[in-house]
């Protein structure tokens, strides 16, 4: 009777997995437009992230000047009851403008915000805050080539 239940089991997870297409949804989008960094300001770990993703949009149809001003926050939310922190909160803000031809086309602020638990491990928090503000760059500057593909798609 066990081994009807394993093979089922087995059989359920392998539809369940195989059946997820998962795809990134800018991975594979081809955007008709570049961006040409004009000025980049504030924190330099986001700021690198936000850049990186903008390399993978090289077309010549259009092209738009992009300045970006970011800042990162780390706030303790709550502590224990030795004082200690419990709980941080990760605050990332970016201002930007998107230009075309000196015409500024957008100007906009965007934020994300994180709350986690605190490790005790410290090598373990660091990397997973690294991996917290990997995510919410990431969000921002899809956010951000949303917005310019909006302006080109008119």
């Amino acid at each position: 009777m066990s081994r009807i239940i394993n093979y089922t089991l087995s059989l359920f997870f392998l539809f369940l997995f195989s059946g997820c297409a998962y795809e990134p949804i800018l991975k594979n989008k081809n955007y008709q437009f570049s961006v040409n960094l004009d000025k980049i300001i504030g924190d330099e770990k986001v700021n690198s992230i936000i850049v990186k993703n903008f390399n993978n949009l090289i077309s010549k149809k259009q092209i738009y000047d992009l300045t970006i001003s970011s800042t990162k926050e780390k706030n303790i939310i709550s502590k224990d009851s030795k004082g200690d922190p419990s709980i941080f909160e990760i605050i990332i803000n970016v201002d930007y403008t998107v230009k075309k031809d000196e015409k500024t086309l957008i100007a906009n602020k965007l934020n994300r915000k994180s709350t986690y638990n605190n490790i005790s491990d410290k090598f373990e928090l660091d990397n997973y805050e690294k991996n917290i503000v990997k995510n919410l760059s990431t969000s921002i500057s899809d956010k951000i080539i949303n917005s310019i593909s909006e302006i080109n798609d008119n």
